[in-house]
């Protein structure tokens, strides 16, 4: 229970000076005082990762170790799930904008994050970004740049992620193909004759193969919330996962956390699938030869942890003739990506100007 409390009071710190909120500080170390300028150094766990052990977890024991209750809010109109801080008032979704009203909490456990990607650049310089994309978009509605340039409309969330350690093993049977080039003859036609001639054909030798492969799968990546109206694109989804620190919650002062919606066994069974074509890539790695078949590979996975990561986002959604626009930046590196509308009275007049400079130069072309 006091482990608990402790992490309550975490996510709420106040200034010691005036009392206002600490927020975190994006590419630092430190929450700081917006008002009075106060910060304070987050001290990384020096015991690392927490890296569960996973069968636990899956026979649903142990749920109560590792876990904490957190407040959540529900987006009536998108159905994204939010962890909010007890200090907000009321806010928006970061997806859609709608306004979330602290009354509608309601508090929910969770597998507590056991690392955290925290941002790297602040939400100015993610408008910076934004700005500069939104500059470079031809056929633009001039409504676009301004809600774009908007700070309201723009928010830092932590997405969640599930990562999958284990030790992997398997047995395969396939087929090695080395290549080979044959003459082969054809008849062709020279200066009205016909003539023949050859060629190099390449053919492919086939011999049996068998082996097994073994090796460590680190940090499989997969995502832990279905985002099914407002998926992150895949442009914006590398991370360097190397820069990942222990999860403190003093990293999400002032940011907004999406909680998981996919559950442990079903990320586990992603994270098997993709555990599966690794294995048939170091399968036919192992085979060599110029070209592989793997017919059949049987795969035990053993040793498996997880942990539960936290993953930076910058997001702008607003709505433009009725419909909704996201855009999305890598809190990391900067990537961007998004939807966007155009203007129907941009492209015809550039049309319009395009024909205009086609019979203009018709028009001399045949005097």
């Amino acid at each position: 229970m006091e482990e608990e409390k402790k992490a309550v009071s975490e996510r709420k710190k106040s200034c010691t000076n005036c009392g206002a909120e600490l927020k975190y500080k994006p590419g630092t170390t430190e929450i700081t005082c917006e008002y009075c300028g106060h910060h304070e150094t987050i001290i990384h766990d020096q015991d690392g990762f927490q890296e569960l052990e996973l069968n636990p977890y899956l026979e649903e024991m142990g749920s109560q170790s590792h876990s904490e209750e957190i407040m959540m809010l529900h987006c009536k109109n998108c159905g994204a799930n939010q962890h909010i801080e007890e200090n907000y008032k009321s806010l928006h979704c970061v997806y859609c904008t709608m306004p979330l009203i602290i009354e509608d909490a309601y508090k929910e456990d969770w597998i507590l994050p056991g690392a955290v990607l925290p941002f790297q650049f602040d939400q100015k310089k993610s408008h910076q970004i934004f700005s500069k994309w939104v500059k470079g978009l031809w056929f633009a509605p001039n409504n676009l740049k301004k809600a774009a340039l908007d700070p309201q409309n723009t928010k830092g969330l932590y997405l969640p992620y599930w990562t999958f350690d284990a030790q992997l093993y398997a047995n395969y049977t396939g087929q090695r193909g080395d290549y080979y080039y044959v003459s082969v003859p054809y008849t062709t036609t020279v200066n009205g004759k016909s003539v023949t001639r050859t060629r190099q054909e390449r053919r492919t030798r086939w011999s049996s193969a068998s082996g097994n492969v073994s090796g460590f799968v680190d940090d499989t990546l997969i995502k832990a919330s279905h985002q099914n109206k407002n998926p992150v694109p895949r442009k914006i989804s590398n991370w360097n996962l190397d820069a990942l620190v222990p999860f403190n919650t003093n990293f999400l002062a002032g940011f907004v956390t999406e909680k998981y919606t996919i559950p442990l066994k079903d990320g586990h069974l992603s994270s098997t699938k993709e555990a599966e074509r690794i294995a048939t890539f170091w399968a036919k790695r192992d085979i060599g030869g110029d070209t592989q078949r793997v017919h059949h590979i049987d795969m035990s996975l053993s040793e498996e942890t997880f942990k539960h990561i936290l993953l930076p986002v910058y997001i702008s959604a607003y709505r433009f003739s009725g419909k909704k626009y996201n855009f999305f930046i890598n809190g990391q590196t900067g990537a961007i990506s998004g939807s966007r509308p155009y203007s129907f009275w941009k492209i015809f007049f550039f049309v319009l100007l395009i024909l205009i400079i086609i019979a203009i130069i018709v028009w001399f072309a045949e005097k």
